[in-house]
């Protein structure tokens, strides 16, 4: 056991438990509860939805990806950062002046419909978890690396940390501890990347021309197709990547957490400066744990290259500090995305579909807090079978099924006038079912080799990301369906667009 991780560790749990307490005194109503009352400014709201976006897949998943496959690695990071405009200019403003708690109350604002509202909250939850098994993956490997636990005693530690996060502090808990996170993995991450550059002469011809000759993988390192080997597979990738941040329910409800909707764009803008810089720097962690760091000793799935590159630089301490900083990555964004799961389920599924909106403050908390407890349950079931896969991979697949399932809807719910319930239950369940479906007949769950993906034999999907053809299919749905229903109510489109300010004219 590496004793100066342990107490880094330790001080990181303490740390994130000392917040939760504090939040606890003051998380005592539902608004509370689920958006931290709305009192978060720009700049606080920022550096939380960085801590919440920036999560195992992109310190400890991009870095490996990038080490093992070269260019093809960096699609991750290009995409994650892309895919900020979109929310930032089409997502950011409209929800926060429609919605209230959850992303479904943003649909429910145009379409007052139990299906619709029950719909959304599936989808909320079932996103969640997918991402979620991404980060207790990530978690287990790293736990197991540093301290010498099992796999699975890691992960059950990490879920036992979340779920106490969620259920005593709430979002005002959630948020600190997201926010505490984003500066130390901007710390640990510069240190690493100067360390890296230095290494290099702080010359990037330099580096970019060493890098050609320090891989099994000689120049190609530096070209596509190291991973990809198929267009469309590339394609399907950053489609998932771009689009799938605006369908995310984990990030989407962050803009909640502010006054109005002018601080939500503030925080979109603070966030995406904050997210840049990191995602420029995962280039001299790949290229560094390429570099520096022996194949043999990194994971098959490349999870451990980050922090396995701070132990060739900076020795065990610098070490210890970057898996404690990974750590802290984890324990942010799964508390975040059991917290979006459960407000889901206790706000819109038990609050409005079960007791048609009668349900009292008191009873919403408690379902919250049971939901909360379920969602971690679920999740580190599921991750105990994953643990071969990367986390980068695994997000990507999350951004898959929310970008098929959440943003068709969201963008008709806002821009189309002629949009109807029909199209929005259509648009979310194909959505959803397609993108989970196809993941399930895809090369990640089927292999012929044993030991490459969960089960052993031939896939029946080519791509190991569904989005090229699950995307359309959300927007084909949502579209057919609106067309094959008669409803329409032009009145209360009038009114979400005026809610929604967008200042953009119907299109009917």
């Amino acid at each position: 056991m590496n004793v100066t991780a342990f107490l880094l560790f330790l001080a990181i749990v303490l740390l994130t438990l000392v917040i939760t307490y504090y939040a606890s005194k003051r998380t005592n109503t539902t608004s509370e509860f689920y958006t931290a009352g709305g009192g978060l400014t720009g700049w606080q709201n920022g550096l939380a939805i960085a801590g919440d976006y920036m999560s195992a897949a992109s310190f400890l998943g991009i870095a490996g990806m990038i080490a093992l496959s070269g260019f093809d690695g960096f699609f991750y990071s290009i995409g994650f950062l892309v895919a900020y405009l979109v929310v930032l200019y089409l997502v950011a403003e409209p929800l926060r002046n429609l919605g209230k708690y959850t992303m479904a109350d943003m649909i429910a604002a145009r379409f007052d419909n139990k299906q619709v509202r029950g719909v959304a909250a599936l989808n909320s939850i079932a996103i969640s978890i997918f991402y979620m098994i991404a980060q207790l993956v990530g978690a287990g490997a790293l736990i197991k690396l540093l301290l010498g636990l099992e796999y699975t005693t890691s992960v059950l530690i990490v879920g036992a940390l979340m779920t106490v996060y969620v259920v005593f502090g709430g979002m005002t808990a959630t948020s600190w501890v997201q926010i505490v996170k984003a500066v130390l993995l901007m710390v640990g991450t510069f240190i690493i990347s100067l360390m890296v550059f230095a290494k290099f002469d702080f010359n990037l011809m330099t580096m970019f021309e060493q890098m050609k000759t320090a891989t099994p993988l000689g120049e190609q390192f530096l070209n596509p197709g190291n991973k990809f080997k198929v267009g469309l597979d590339t394609i399907s990738l950053n489609l998932a990547l771009v689009l799938g941040t605006a369908g995310l329910p984990h990030i989407l409800i962050r803009f909640f957490t502010v006054k109005d909707a002018t601080t939500a764009r503030k925080s979109v803008v603070y966030a995406t400066w904050v997210i840049g810089l990191f995602y420029i720097m995962t280039i001299f962690l790949g290229f560094g744990a390429a570099a520096f760091v022996r194949a043999e000793n990194m994971d098959a799935a490349g999870n451990m290259g980050a922090p396995l590159l701070a132990q060739a630089l900076g020795g065990n301490f610098l070490f210890a500090f970057v898996s404690a900083v990974a750590f802290a990555t984890i324990l942010a964004v799964v508390a975040g995305l059991v917290l979006t799961a459960a407000s889901a389920f206790a706000h819109d599924f038990y609050g409005h579909v079960i007791r048609q909106g009668k349900a009292t403050e008191k009873e919403q908390m408690k379902m919250a807090k049971w939901a909360s407890v379920g969602v971690s349950i679920v999740s580190i079931v599921l991750a105990l079978f994953a643990q071969s896969l990367n986390v980068a991979f695994l997000v990507a697949l999350a951004f898959a099924v929310a970008a098929s399932a959440n943003l068709p809807v969201i963008l008709f719910t806002i821009f189309w006038r002629r949009f109807n319930t029909t199209g929005a239950v259509s648009g979310m369940l194909v959505g959803l079912f397609s993108s989970l479906i196809l993941v399930a007949l895809s090369p990640n769950v089927w292999n012929p080799v044993a030991g490459k993906a969960i089960l052993v034999g031939e896939a029946l999907f080519p791509l190991p990301n569904p989005g090229i053809v699950s995307i359309p299919l959300g927007f084909l749905a949502a579209w057919i369906g609106t067309l094959l229903s008669s409803s329409r109510n032009d009145a209360k489109y009038d009114e979400i667009l005026v809610r929604a300010n967008t200042g953009i004219k119907d299109s009917a």
